[in-house]
């Protein structure tokens, strides 16, 4: 049974928790209600329950009194009935005389106990309250025979005495049932807070980065469902981090070996130059030479390796941050024009006077300018200027440079690094980068190619005009 119910859901287990406890407490209500009187006994203060009516000296004034009174011939004589009052002064607040005709029962004369006058209000309303719920069990009434002076009359006294402690007992018992009910539910609802408080916990745990730590399992209802998923999430995210971390090591020990591998052709190469230089051997020059640049080809085909898994390793890389002026940018420009300049290029360089503040990294700005005319000293006409420009409308800040690219380059082949790192450190600093081409057989105007990086680094060694354009936000 106990196994069938912590494999119920959640919610037919509250259900059946909820009939549980209302059994439970409507049982227990009826238990109290039904041996009320007992309960008296037992503590032995059925005083409390002792009223005028259980009054023996009470019932010995009546008879007495009544033995020297004349009854009432009919309920219409009012004479005799205010004749009759000693006789009903006998009866306290609590309790109400009524004499009745001993043969056919007709009503005389009586007196309504003092209690249910309008003058006590707050009592009326909690007897009329306690009347409805017990059912009448706060009125006590006893009946006898008066002998009076012309003749026998029944007498009836009720009294509402026992209302001050059956009342109170009924809404005492009603409230113990109630908080047990309460109780069962609280307590149901309390383990299951707890459960879920355990798992707020363990997934703050997880937070942290400790994935070690197991999730403790629960019963098979929601929650114990959620926190086994919980707890085979974190055995995922922890292998998925293990396997990365080892994925990582490994590419770093790949890059050290190729690094330490690097090291030995180039102590070859440098051997051969040596003795070049000292003119030894001259008829093993040829041979030399051919050596060198086999060994030179290796040193090339490693390096090529170091930068492609390099370029792996910075996919993970982030920018660091800071506040900038745009005259940090045009200082890059400046510099990169002197070094073209210095190879043999002419620049046309338009820069605003005004100035904006950026949020970017100083290191990656250099690195996108570097890549930028690094291209152009590689595949630039000389004999057309490399034209600069840059403005700043709307919180952007625009640099556009565009070159034309010589001839002879048109059908070389290119990995598209430079640029695809460019697009890269842009995005990652919130910027933006175009690149736009006009080719020789194309009408006039320029063609925009869209930032889909494989379409626009395709067409980069087409013969023509080059323009990119970078945008960066001001702040």
């Amino acid at each position: 049974m106990k196994k069938k119910f912590s494999t119920m859901k959640l919610q037919n287990r509250f259900l059946l928790i909820l009939l549980l406890a209302l059994t439970i407490s409507a049982t227990l209500f009826e238990l109290l209600w039904l041996n009320k009187w007992t309960l008296v006994n037992w503590t032995g203060n059925f005083e409390i329950l002792q009223s005028q009516i259980d009054d023996e000296d009470f019932w010995t004034k009546l008879d007495e009194t009544a033995q020297n009174l004349s009854l009432p011939e009919s309920s219409d004589d009012e004479a005799a009935a205010k004749a009759i009052k000693p006789l009903l002064d006998l009866a306290d607040k609590y309790t109400s005389i009524y004499l009745y005709e001993q043969e056919d029962g007709l009503y005389i004369t009586g007196q309504y106990a003092k209690i249910m006058d309008e003058k006590h209000s707050g009592f009326r309303t909690f007897f009329d309250l306690g009347y409805r719920l017990t059912d009448g069990e706060g009125e006590d009434f006893r009946q006898g025979y008066l002998q009076f002076q012309n003749g026998k009359a029944q007498v009836v006294v009720v009294n509402y005495q026992r209302a001050l402690f059956i009342y109170p007992y009924m809404f005492l018992s009603l409230l113990l049932s109630v908080l047990v009910f309460l109780g069962i539910v609280l307590f149901f609802m309390n383990r299951k807070m707890r459960e879920v408080l355990a798992l707020e916990q363990e997934i703050l745990l997880m937070s942290t980065g400790d994935l070690t730590h197991p999730v403790p399992q629960y019963s098979k209802d929601e929650i114990g469902i959620l926190a086994n998923e919980l707890n085979h999430l974190r055995i995922s995210l922890n292998e998925n981090i293990v396997r990365e971390q080892e994925s990582r090591k490994a590419n770093q020990d790949l890059i050290t070996a190729l690094s330490h591998d690097l090291r030995t052709p180039l102590t070859i190469l440098t051997g051969y130059l040596e003795v070049l230089k000292l003119g030894r051997t001259p008829e093993k020059q040829a041979d030399y030479l051919d050596r060198c640049l086999k060994k030179a080809s290796d040193i090339k085909e490693l390096t090529n390796q170091m930068f492609s898994y390099a370029l792996v390793s910075e996919e993970q890389e982030t920018p660091d941050m800071s506040w900038l002026s745009t005259d940090y940018i045009f200082q890059c420009i400046q510099e990169n024009c002197d070094f073209i300049s210095l190879a043999g290029f002419t620049t046309n360089v338009k820069i605003p006077e005004v100035t904006g503040i950026l949020l970017s990294d100083k290191t990656m700005i250099n690195r996108i300018f570097t890549n930028l005319f690094s291209n152009i000293l590689k595949y630039g006409d000389k004999g057309t200027p490399v034209i600069v420009r840059s403005s700043i409308r709307k919180q952007r800040f625009t640099v556009t440079v565009s070159n034309a690219i010589k001839q002879e380059h048109s059908d070389v082949g290119s990995s598209n690094i430079g640029l695809r790192n460019v697009q890269r450190m842009m995005q990652m600093m919130d910027g933006e980068m175009l690149l736009t081409k006009k080719t020789s057989s194309d009408s006039p105007g320029n063609h925009n190619i869209s930032q889909n990086t494989s379409s626009a680094f395709a067409s980069e060694n087409v013969s023509g005009v080059f323009e990119v354009t970078l945008w960066f936000p001001l702040r």
